[in-house]
């Protein structure tokens, strides 16, 4: 499975959006980097469909620019009026050459959701290898009024559950791309967000 971070150039602040190639070309989350669509011409002609882990600004902001541009599929949890496909908790949707199974993490936002393959963990927010808070192992935010570290916590641990021993690779929408013992990983920040301590000094 090839996966490119195509948010790399972005001055301005945006989630990760990792294009993944093979049979179902396509894109995981779209982020708010106004390059994303040449980023994507880089690597290809054609996107079959872009699957959102949640719908925050940093996420979507570029949407519309990547829908316009190739006519690609949206597979979303949460209403959106460019939906094609409503993803609901334990469907399977194609990544590139990969089943990933959803897995709905809400916490962080009410539509989040994980995709999980026998490989390859795109965790979203839910929970982050690094992030500036944390080092090997954090957790999303949730010090917004809709958000929720109770459910954050309850989520993450349902994403343990469902996790392969398999999964060697961890694609979050923030910090950098995590190769490794995932599980451990997760593990890590599953037990920080237990504590229910501010993530950020200024919570």
């Amino acid at each position: 499975m090839a996966v490119y971070t195509v948010t790399d150039g972005a001055e301005t602040f945006t989630c990760n959006a990792y294009l993944v190639t093979g049979e179902q070309t396509t894109l995981v989350d779209a982020g708010a980097y106004v390059g994303v669509v040449d980023a994507i011409r880089d690597h290809v002609d054609e996107l079959d469909r872009v699957v959102l882990t949640h719908q925050h600004g940093d996420h979507v902001a570029e949407l519309a620019s990547v829908l316009d541009a190739f006519d690609a599929e949206l597979y979303a949890y949460g209403d959106h009026p460019r939906r094609d496909h409503a993803l609901a908790d334990g469907d399977t949707v194609t990544v590139g050459d990969h089943d990933c199974t959803v897995v709905y993490t809400p916490g962080h936002a009410d539509d989040h959701v994980s995709l999980v393959s026998e490989t390859a963990l795109f965790s979203g927010d839910v929970v982050v290898h690094d992030d500036g808070a944390f080092d090997d192992g954090s957790f999303g935010r949730t010090d917004a009024p809709d958000q929720s570290r109770d459910r954050l916590v309850e989520s993450i641990r349902a994403l343990l559950d469902r996790l392969p021993e398999s999964v060697t690779a961890m694609y979050a929408g923030h910090g950098s791309v995590f190769e490794g013992d995932v599980r451990a990983v997760v593990e890590r920040g599953l037990e920080r967000a237990e504590r229910r301590e501010p993530k950020y000094p200024e919570e």
